[in-house]
């Protein structure tokens, strides 16, 4: 009988103890999801900031599996000028990512948490993950243990739809629906309604301007101006500047004081360089058209050769330079030849 009652007691000592410990886990887990739901609202985007302290509070020191995710996007501050990198585009789409998917889960979501760490402040945990170039987003899932093996890194190719292939890559990787992407509109309500104010008041005198040929688009001056900015805008390659946020210079890296207006190499162009071509380019058009639409009118036979000419002569000289402008960049060459029959 007493055995039996030693053994009713270790096994009753041993229920309490498990019962314990699997109370202060499931205390200690739900404290952990309380300082990260509160850390999230202090945040206007709803993004984390994480340093050495808080990875090893929130990743390293609590036992797997967790009972939250964390979506980490990795940060230079000093790197935010390398327009390349688009660090500081790239972060504001996933800060817009966390705001979305906070917005659309009501702010009740526990699963998942939206990061960002910076390598100055937190250059352990870079080395932790093993993070070495950037941009850099990686998915630590609940069982994840080793941050460098286990958790999940998002593809470079994917970030050109910015957030969108966020959205895209966690709702593949956790099962979770991000759902649509809140942006934020152009002009806001007041901007909107000051337009709307002002067409309003200024619809009568401009409607009065209209009927009576007095505005700016009744003169041919401006039509003239408009076709020669549209042709110099297509050639100079000013869309692309604008779509890939291209800078105007670079600073050489060898040499702090001198600027890089050219850029060699095919993968690259720099905006300077595509204003030098287009200037180039528009050079031989306004040639064109001066000579098939003004010189035709001139009487003096001399005069007319002069012109054409000298306006062969830069259009030979700028067609020369945009040539060997590209073969300077591409190492492509236009060679010349005579047709055979000269030969």
């Amino acid at each position: 009988m007493a055995i039996s009652s030693a053994h009713l007691f270790f096994l009753l000592s041993f229920i309490a103890l498990s019962l314990f410990l699997v109370i202060s886990t499931a205390e200690t887990e739900s404290e952990l999801v309380d300082d990260l739901q509160t850390l999230q609202s202090q945040s206007k985007s709803g993004v984390i900031h994480l340093d050495d302290r808080t990875v090893s509070k929130f990743l390293t020191s609590p036992k797997t599996p967790r009972p939250y995710s964390f979506l980490i996007f990795f940060d230079a501050a000093q790197l935010h000028d390398k327009s390349e990198l688009r660090l500081r585009e790239l972060r504001q789409e996933f800060a817009l990512v966390a705001s979305s998917f906070i917005t659309n889960h009501n702010n009740s979501n526990t699963k998942l948490f939206f990061c960002d760490i910076e390598f100055r402040e937190s250059q352990s945990s870079f080395h932790l993950f093993g993070v070495n170039s950037l941009p850099h987003i990686r998915l630590v899932g609940p069982t994840v243990k080793s941050l460098k093996d286990d958790s999940e890194q998002m593809d470079q190719g994917d970030f050109s739809r910015l957030a969108e292939s966020m959205a895209e890559f966690v709702e593949s990787r956790t099962k979770l629906t991000v759902g649509p992407i809140h942006r934020p509109p152009i002009l806001s309500k007041k901007q909107l309604g000051l337009i709307v104010a002002i067409l309003l008041i200024s619809s009568p005198f401009v409607a009065k301007k209209i009927f009576a040929g007095e505005t700016l688009l009744h003169d041919p001056k401006i039509w003239l101006s408009g076709a020669v900015f549209v042709y110099f805008f297509s050639v100079s390659g000013a869309m692309h500047n604008i779509i890939r946020k291209m800078p105007m210079f670079l600073v050489d890296r060898n040499d702090p004081n001198k600027l890089i207006f050219f850029y060699q190499g095919s993968g690259m162009q720099l905006g300077a360089e595509g204003f030098a071509v287009g200037f180039l380019y528009t050079i031989v058009g306004l040639l064109l058209a001066f000579v098939t639409h003004v010189l035709v009118y001139v009487k003096d036979a001399r005069a007319k050769r002069v012109a054409m000419v000298v306006a062969i002569l830069v259009s030979f000289w700028a067609v020369k330079k945009v040539i060997f402008l590209d073969n300077w960049k591409t190492g492509y060459g236009i060679h010349g030849f005579w047709p055979s029959s000269w030969n």
